[in-house]
């Protein structure tokens, strides 16, 4: 407990320290557009100053400095105006310029960007002086959402990294516990086994050992399943009809009978490659979700189709069906609309049919009220 409570500490330390870090590197950010942007009014008092020099010069004014300071702006943008009409304008293109349009468009942007400077070459008579940003303060401008996109992206990374890592510890939790109640299974199912083969040599009637035998073999069944959790299976080519129908008919005999059951298959064979015990899970998780979906009444069909290259199982329910916006969230661990249980089933269905069987899974059709279509694709291949 204590160590959860220092790594959650620890956790959030690096959290203020990397948002105290980047708030410092946006200020100083800030701090060094706003001293730029000052510096850049004050060349731009020296361009204004210059330009007066100039309209106020006469034969003996030396105007080597205003006309190097001019000529020395090669990057601002600059609008002269004068009784509200532009008088001259530099480092603005010549489309601009050519537009009378466009051009009270561009000073309007200048107008946004910086306050004017105003220009008295005369007593009594003003130009008002706008400017725009340089290009490179432009740039800079643009660096803290630059630098705010990266920040995001890496959190995104390092967050996608961490739910990975999770996720990749939970995946062998579940697989050591599934494996281990494999073991502690097998155990108490020897002895069954054991048992049962006493109970047929004894003087009762056969059809009870039968049927003891057979739940017997299905635990035996589910020992297996969990021992293949968190392993790579052994797929081989299997008749995918005979191994749906043996498990499908299995569960329709250990259901209530308020619960009708049907199937519609394909009489010839259809091999996909599949691991047998994986299977008949999945059509379990499948049978046993929606009987749940209706409350242990109502119709429950089972149909097989090919086409081409693929074969699809479809399990149909008449239950209380499921929202558009739920058909992938209900494949996520832990979702359950149900009082009770885990939320692992379909979850462990998806993983069965798609990471150990390269096949898909998803909701076909479902309406509220009427019922859930579930399907599983696998590929069609050769036997021999």
């Amino acid at each position: 407990m204590r160590f959860s409570e220092s790594r959650n500490t620890t956790r959030w330390v690096i959290i203020l320290i990397s948002f105290s870090i980047i708030t410092l590197i946006l200020w100083n950010t800030y701090t060094f557009f706003q001293i730029f942007k000052n510096e850049q009014r004050l060349k731009m008092n020296l361009w204004a100053n210059a330009q007066k020099k100039i309209i106020n010069s006469d034969e003996d004014t030396d105007l080597d400095l205003p006309l190097e300071i001019i000529n020395n702006n090669t990057s601002v943008p600059v609008m002269l105006v004068m009784y509200d009409k532009i008088i001259n304008s530099v480092n603005v293109p010549e489309h601009i310029i050519n537009d009378k349009k466009e051009s009270i468009s561009f000073l309007n942007t200048l107008k946004s960007e910086n306050d004017p400077i105003i220009i008295e070459y005369a007593p009594g008579k003003f130009q008002q002086m706008y400017y725009g940003n340089s290009a490179l303060l432009n740039k800079l401008k643009y660096y803290p959402v630059a630098l705010l996109l990266i920040i995001f992206l890496c959190g995104a990374l390092i967050y996608n990294f961490y739910k990975s890592t999770k996720m990749a510890t939970q995946n062998k939790l579940w697989a050591g516990m599934a494996k281990e109640t494999a073991h502690q299974i097998g155990t108490p199912l020897s002895s069954l086994i054991g048992w049962v083969e006493i109970l047929k040599t004894e003087e009762i009637d056969q059809s009870i050992t039968i049927e003891i035998q057979k739940d017997v073999e299905r635990l035996q069944t589910i020992t297996d399943r969990f021992s293949k959790i968190g392993s790579v299976p052994v797929l081989e080519p299997h008749d995918i009809v005979n191994e749906t129908l043996n498990t499908y008919e299995y569960l329709q005999s250990r259901f209530s009978k308020q619960v009708s059951f049907s199937y519609q298959v394909p009489e010839k064979l259809i091999f996909t490659l599949i691991n047998p015990t994986l299977h008949s899970w999945t059509i379990e998780n499948l049978v046993k979700n929606a009987i749940d979906a209706m409350k242990g009444k109502g119709s429950l069909e089972l149909a097989i189709e090919q086409d081409s290259h693929h074969v699809k199982i479809n399990v149909k329910d008449s239950g209380s069906g499921i929202s558009k916006k739920q058909f992938k969230t209900i494949f996520e661990p832990g979702f359950t609309t149900k009082k009770r249980g885990w939320g692992l089933g379909l979850s462990l269905t998806k993983r069965i049919v798609e990471e150990y069987h390269n096949g898909n899974i998803k909701v076909l059709h479902s309406e509220i009220g009427k019922g859930t279509t579930f399907q599983i694709s696998y590929k069609i291949v050769d036997p021999l």
